[in-house]
């Protein structure tokens, strides 16, 4: 057993308000006390989006009746997310943790250099997610050796590290704070440690499924299905080399939950998200710290120090895990407690079980117990 500070993701989808039958903030906390986090971030898919105090005022309710941990809310950057008028920064940025579209990228220029500058001015963080829709069509996993193999319609690399070129250079232009959400291709990681050794205010996290799979890994089926897909081998190795070196600051889960039905469909048809929370820790610590890709301080700082750092949150000396690294078991998704149960890792043998979370000096979950 050891003990080490309590993890932090800066990117989830708890689904409340207006999509419970996928997750709630109860069930979503849980599942990330049992992962290991004391510190969650929730992304503005909502319905109300989280676009004004009132809108943002229900899921507040809904996370100060139900959280088990702490749950800080995203705003988005637009008004409904549509991606042309932007919210007020200043009347939200009390709430917020950052400002985020996420699901969407701002696809206008001009839309993403007036909320960067709104957003220098109140100090806040945008955290983008980078997608052209105009380089999409239609696709649905990554455009490459699995997608022409099997028929299926492709997602470019370019659909993604064009916004980022995009938004980088208007964050030198602006001082924004700028964060990119899930990076999952060579060119991004290139362009942001180019920006980032320019000056930029840039970070960015990237996930454990882009660190650990690739196209070589899909299988027909839902559970291997999200936005941004999985890419290369040689994207996969780049993300490494580019958490290694710290260009990627901080590893976030993308916890997508979807109903069964939703994610019954195949590839082509299934919903877009996997859950993350209650098998990051174990995955990426045996794939790459046991397999002597990275060291396990440097997998720590990535999930547990890197992210209240960057998005200036407090320290929490309350908050740890207890972790055995030593046990091998198996991913059984029918344990979660999340309400979502895709994940790609089914049924793989991984070290890393966590035994036990406090948070803020509270035991919140314990291995030994299942009433928590």
């Amino acid at each position: 057993m050891v003990t080490l500070p309590a993890f932090a993701d800066l990117h989830v989808h708890f689904r409340e308000p207006g999509q419970t039958w996928k997750e709630t903030i109860r069930s979503g906390s849980r599942a990330a006390a049992r992962g290991g986090y004391t510190l969650v971030c929730t992304m503005p898919n909502l319905d109300p989006v989280p676009d004004s105090p009132e809108h943002l005022a229900v899921e507040l309710e809904a996370i100060g009746r139900d959280a088990l941990i702490q749950v800080l809310p995203y705003g988005s950057i637009t008004k409904g997310r549509l991606g042309q008028e932007l919210v007020d920064f200043h009347a939200l940025k009390g709430a917020c943790v950052a400002f985020s579209d996420d699901g969407s990228g701002v696809q206008h220029r001009e839309t993403m250099r007036e909320a960067m500058r709104a957003a220098a001015a109140e100090d806040v963080i945008i955290a983008a997610h980078c997608e052209d829709n105009t380089l999409l069509h239609g696709g649905y996993i990554h455009d490459g050796r699995y997608c022409h193999e099997h028929g299926h319609q492709g997602i470019c690399s370019e659909s993604e590290w064009g916004q980022i070129a995009r938004d980088v250079e208007l964050a030198a232009e602006t001082g924004c704070r700028y964060h990119v959400c899930h990076i999952s291709t060579a060119e991004s990681v290139d362009i942001i440690r180019q920006a980032k050794a320019s000056g930029v205010r840039v970070s960015c996290e990237t996930a454990p499924h882009y660190l650990t799979l690739c196209e070589d890994d899909l299988q027909e089926d839902g559970r291997f299905k999200m936005n941004p897909p999985l890419r290369s081998a040689d994207d996969r190795e780049a993300l490494i080399e580019g958490l290694s070196d710290g260009t990627i600051d901080v590893i976030a889960t993308d916890h997508a939950p979807h109903s069964a039905e939703e994610k019954s469909r195949g590839l082509a048809g299934s919903a877009m998200g996997i859950v993350g929370l209650e098998t990051a820790f174990p995955v990426l610590y045996t794939r790459l710290v046991r397999a002597g890709r990275i060291s396990l301080e440097r997998l720590v700082e990535a999930m547990a120090v890197a992210p209240r750092r960057i998005f200036r949150l407090p320290e929490a000396p309350r908050d740890y895990v207890d972790v055995d690294l030593d046990t091998p078991f198996i991913i059984h998704s029918s344990d979660f407690a999340s309400m979502g149960r895709a994940t790609p890792f089914e049924g793989a043998e991984v070290y890393g079980k966590i035994r036990r979370t406090v948070y803020n000096g509270i035991t919140v979950y314990n291995d030994n117990l299942t009433t928590l």
